[in-house]
């Protein structure tokens, strides 16, 4: 059985371990619409098509333009279709990146959500930290957290997750409402989450690594590419296996505007990866 159809719990749903992350659909900086729509909206088709059925997105991509992109190509919605998106940030005129935690931003962003995704109801709602637009920083996520649980009880959201956040952050939020998943970076070169993925393996919370190829800078290295040779794998294959090989409530959520890329990083729940080739993957983080 791949990865592909083997799931794991999100929110009260079970979802496929490969996904979708709808970030590279809108333009360059994911700020304004894409250069070719209708590929997008072709990207979105397949990745359905392929068995794909959860899509992470944002209002403040583009901003709204993945979103809209989303509800143009896929609404009415299949029924086993797990949207997820993130509030706790908005973008200024010049494509910036800024906290907006107040209670009447994130009302606000949870209805900009509902209405360009056209839903009544947001599957699961990730809290985005911004204490540091670049890492997990420390800081209280208590007041963000109380107005999302204010949404939630109004019907507006099912599950709230948390994103870019620290091991107490998840705990602290963890006292004040279930954590049905956490967003933070990781990926084959960049591991500082190990101890905290374990930690929620045995809690069964899903850990979804935002970008799991290296993002905007993807991953190069020399061992990433000989395991891919020997295996007549890409690298970014190798990586996305690694991933799913890592831990069982890992999902993943790679992005493209690209049809091709689409297919190839699907096809990485294919890819078993042998015990040499973990060995000399899982030294690229110490070296």
């Amino acid at each position: 059985m791949s990865q592909l159809t083997q799931s794991y719990r999100l929110g009260d749903r079970s979802v496929p371990r490969i996904g979708f992350g709808a970030m590279q659909l809108a333009g360059p900086g994911v700020f304004g619409p894409p250069a070719d729509e209708a590929r997008a909206i072709q990207v979105l088709h397949d990745a359905l098509q392929a068995g794909v059925r959860h899509i992470d997105t944002s209002d403040f991509y583009g901003p709204h333009v993945t979103n809209q992109l989303i509800k143009k190509a896929l609404h009415p919605y299949k029924d086993d279709l797990v949207i997820v998106t993130k509030v706790g940030a908005f973008r200024d005129s010049k494509g910036g990146w800024l906290p907006a935690f107040s209670a009447e931003q994130l009302e606000r962003a949870v209805e900009d959500n509902l209405r360009n995704l056209g839903l009544d109801v947001l599957d699961v709602v990730n809290l985005r930290s911004m204490f540091s637009v670049h890492e997990p920083a420390e800081g209280s996520l208590e007041a963000p957290l109380e107005a999302l649980i204010k949404l939630k009880d109004r019907g507006l959201i099912r599950h709230i997750g948390l994103s870019n956040v620290t091991a107490r952050q998840i705990s602290d939020g963890q006292k004040m409402t279930p954590i049905a998943c956490v967003q933070n970076l990781y990926n084959l070169a960049n591991r500082q989450g190990d101890e905290l993925i374990d930690k929620l393996a045995e809690q069964e919370i899903a850990w979804v690594p935002f970008f799991p190829l290296g993002g905007f800078t993807p991953l190069q290295n020399t061992q990433l590419t000989e395991v891919a040779a020997s295996l007549e794998a890409t690298p970014m294959q190798v990586a996305l296996a690694w991933l799913l090989q890592r831990s069982p409530n890992i999902l993943l959520i790679p992005g493209t505007s690209s049809p091709q890329h689409l297919q190839e990083n699907l096809a990485a729940a294919q890819l078993t990866l042998p015990a040499d080739a973990l060995q000399k993957l899982n030294q690229i983080a110490k070296s």
